[in-house]
């Protein structure tokens, strides 16, 4: 008898502490939606297209070699020199984002041909990183001839 109670006592407090679906609400601003959306269709468009007096200029993402950072405006401008006295044809790019100048150069295309470029120069400066960002496109007569 003992045996018999203590297994209807187990069995009802198995189902007193068994758990039961739960349903969830998610409650969000209808804002978000409007931000992904946006975000879809700003990565979609990925090239535009400014034409000057010398050519179009075509604008895509890609990839840079971040050469140089410092807080000093002179240091990157020498290191500037550094590099464009051993790679007159290499366009670079000084950005500034307080409190830091930064040292990019390159338009390359694919992340590939930024590391063999971040490679090369991986004896003569120290710090190297490979930046994706948007670069004007070289064109493709320019890139057949090298």
């Amino acid at each position: 008898m003992k045996l018999f109670f203590t297994l209807v006592i187990c069995c009802f407090s198995f189902i007193s502490f068994a758990q039961k679906r739960g349903v969830v609400t998610v409650i969000k601003d209808p804002l978000i939606d409007s931000l992904i959306e946006r975000r879809i269709e700003l990565s979609r468009k990925t090239t535009t297209v400014t034409t000057r007096r010398d050519g179009p200029i075509v604008t895509q993402m890609g990839y840079r070699v971040q050469i140089f950072y410092g807080s000093d405006r002179r240091e990157v401008f020498s290191q500037q020199q550094r590099f464009k006295s051993s790679y007159p044809k290499i366009n670079t790019y000084i950005t500034y984002k307080e409190p830091n100048y930064y040292l990019r150069a390159g338009d390359f295309r694919t992340r590939l041909e930024a590391q063999r470029m971040m490679n090369e120069l991986r004896p003569v400066f120290a710090t190297l990183f490979v930046i994706r960002e948007k670069i004007n496109a070289p064109s493709l007569e320019q890139s057949n001839d090298k």
